[in-house]
């Protein structure tokens, strides 16, 4: 696998039902490295430090290959990486076979899966249509947070090497699956 891009946000003021919110969810794709930190990647913005950045989450990674099941599905959007508001665009990323705890070498990082995203209404704001918020509940695309072992600049074209896997434990698919169930029994 490899970077083929990597991303950041500034903060940016929104309405939504009638009310003022910032979010970070607004990435894109950059030219120059960025640098991974502890909790959170320097220079991109997050506002909803509850749910975003910390050591759980403080690298959000996306498969390019996703794009190609959702551009279909929202023709009308202009398209750019970060859609998801991920920092980094990995070529072909795959939840159903990274397990929580594999490791990655990437770039001058070292990186560690933990989390899978559970997506809110602001990735609804960011495609303009509230309909992706379930339609990412229902698939395994959700993505994978990782934290940052070793700091450093990654760029694009970097390699995303895995140097440790955890076959026993969970995949970030499974993580999404489970919390789906937990979510909607809540609801219930």
């Amino acid at each position: 696998m490899k970077i083929v891009s990597t991303n950041i946000g500034e903060r940016k003021e929104i309405v939504y039902m009638n009310e003022k919110l910032t979010t970070g969810i607004f990435k894109f794709p950059v030219d120059i490295p960025i640098f991974l930190d502890v909790e959170e990647v320097k220079g991109d913005a997050i506002c909803d430090r509850e749910n975003h950045g910390g050591v759980e989450q403080a690298i959000y990674g996306y498969s390019l290959k996703h794009y190609d099941f959702w551009k279909p599905l929202y023709p009308e959007l202009t398209w750019s990486l970060g859609m998801f508001g991920e920092n980094l665009t990995i070529d072909a990323l795959d939840e159903t076979k990274i397990h929580v705890g594999d490791t990655f070498k990437v770039g001058e990082t070292i990186l560690e899966a933990t989390l899978q995203r559970s997506p809110c209404y602001k990735l609804g704001i960011r495609f303009n249509n509230m309909k992706i918020v379930k339609q990412f509940w229902n698939t395994t695309f959700c993505g994978v947070y990782f934290k940052v072992l070793q700091t450093g600049f990654v760029k694009n074209g970097d390699a995303f090497l895995q140097i440790k896997s955890c076959p026993n434990n969970p995949t970030i698919a499974d993580l999404l699956i489970k919390r789906k169930i937990e979510k909607e029994s809540n609801e219930v």
